[in-house]
């Protein structure tokens, strides 16, 4: 498996805090969404970081390798630059499928916009597998897979969490990233147990550790990474510490974020979660929990290709679950109604909140009418082309559907909003658009 790289305490570079970030004592590593990067133009920052000796590791979230699809090539040659241009040790990704349908199932195209949960099934586990294989053979350096929060389960299971991430790990060689944060998550949601996940983890698989905080609300927890952590995730991750010495632990912030001091009494919370699980440590393991015979899939058997016929199931049962959630179709059987409910609104809302990143006129051109706007418009049109094509559908949308005591003002300013961007060139941008703008001034001074 190789050695691990040992990375210290970090915290998660956002544009929003990498002030903050940089002034920050006793940071020795940051972790960047792959996705958001962009290699011949990395931030001032990140350089001034990487200059300093602070390690960057990219952290992909589109790969999909858990869906039924083979990886991207292109998507994994866009991460293998990110970890060449940073000089990465290691890159990651999740345990997760991103998009359903298209081909391999002769249904419409769908993305999730989140990273949804795999089945624990062995068609499931030989299908990751295998997409695992291809993008370690893509990369630069090591490979390490996070698990994720589930807001719902999948019905017919055949592994616990700890047994299908030990399975994987030892078919594959890949390192796991380990989120505290996620086992809560899926502790409330799912009544999985954290303290036995720990146990069945191969913890000698360990890259690092991620921790964020999250909110409760009428029985489910949302891993927001918008509050502060909450103590039943700094105590798995002091459970965590008791049993192995984490190479690296991270804090994942990605919205309302706290001051400089506030970041830094939350990574100085995870620091002492860390020293009281070492303190409590039986044996001061640091390499990791003695390696042990998988039961069930190990190396030796099951570690072949994954058929298209078992693709193929696995695809459409994924574009079933997916086209319930963004697409209004039935709920698949075995699944809980309610609870698909909680994620398909989780799920419409985080599309409302990435679009109105991608496209911020459009919160301020609307108003309070945004988000309910959005999230009646996410209804009936499913994610397919990615966040800036979803404002200018969006944004075509409201223009077609708008009552008519609509404010003409707002009208009129999102219609530019949309001529300007649904062109190949912006307007603003074409030849005789200052010509015009000229013209259009000197007729409304007459």
């Amino acid at each position: 498996m190789g050695r691990t790289a040992r990375l210290g305490t970090g915290i998660g570079w956002r544009p929003e805090i990498a002030d903050a970030v940089e002034r920050m004592p006793g940071i020795d590593w940051v972790e960047a969404v792959s996705e958001n990067l962009c290699p011949g133009h990395l931030p001032d920052s990140l350089l001034r970081l990487r200059e300093r000796g602070v390690t960057v590791v990219p952290h992909g979230v589109s790969l999909g390798l858990g869906g039924a699809e083979r990886p991207d090539a292109g998507r994994l040659a866009a991460l293998a630059e990110r970890a060449e241009v940073l000089g990465a040790p290691l890159v990651t990704e999740h345990i997760a499928f991103v998009r359903a349908g298209g081909a391999l199932t002769a249904s419409p195209a769908l993305e999730a916009g989140h990273l949804l949960p795999v089945p624990r099934t062995r068609d499931a586990l030989d299908v990751l597998c295998e997409n695992v294989r291809i993008a370690q053979d893509a990369l630069p350096v090591p490979l390490a897979v996070e698990n994720i929060a589930a807001l719902v389960a999948w019905p017919d299971e055949e592994l616990t969490e700890g047994q299908f991430l030990y399975e994987l790990a030892d078919r594959t060689g890949v390192r796991l990233l380990i989120d505290v944060a996620n086992l809560h998550t899926n502790h409330v949601n799912l009544g999985a147990d954290p303290a036995e996940a720990l146990a069945e983890l191969p913890l000698e698989a360990l890259a690092y550790v991620h921790v964020a905080g999250g909110f409760e609300r009428d029985g489910v927890w949302h891993d927001s990474h918008a509050h502060p952590v909450a103590q039943p995730v700094l105590d798995i991750l002091t459970d965590l510490a008791s049993r192995v010495a984490p190479p690296g632990v991270l804090l994942e912030r990605d919205e309302n974020f706290p001051d400089g001091d506030g970041l830094s009494g939350e990574v100085e919370a995870i620091r002492t979660a860390v020293a009281k699980g070492r303190a409590g440590s039986c044996a001061a393991v640091t390499g990791g929990a003695a390696p042990r015979t998988s039961s069930g899939a190990g190396s030796g058997s099951g570690s072949g290709s994954a058929g298209d016929a078992v693709r193929q199931r696995l695809g459409l049962a994924q574009a079933a679950l997916l086209s319930a959630l963004v697409a209004g179709t039935p709920v698949p059987e075995g699944f809980d109604r309610v609870r698909l409910g909680v994620q398909a609104r989780a799920l419409a809302g985080k599309r409302a909140d990435v679009v109105g990143k991608v496209a911020p006129e459009l919160p301020v051109i609307l108003g309070a009418r945004y988000r309910p706007a959005f999230l009646a418009y996410a209804q009936g049109s499913p994610l397919t082309g990615g966040y800036r094509r979803d404002a200018l559908d969006f944004a075509a949308h409201v223009l077609r559907t708008a009552p008519g005591d609509e404010d003409p003002a707002v009208r009129r300013a999102l219609r530019e909003w949309w001529l300007d961007r649904s062109g190949p060139v912006p307007r603003s941008r074409r030849p005789g658009a200052r010509l015009a703008r000229a013209t259009r001034r000197v007729l409304l001074r007459r």
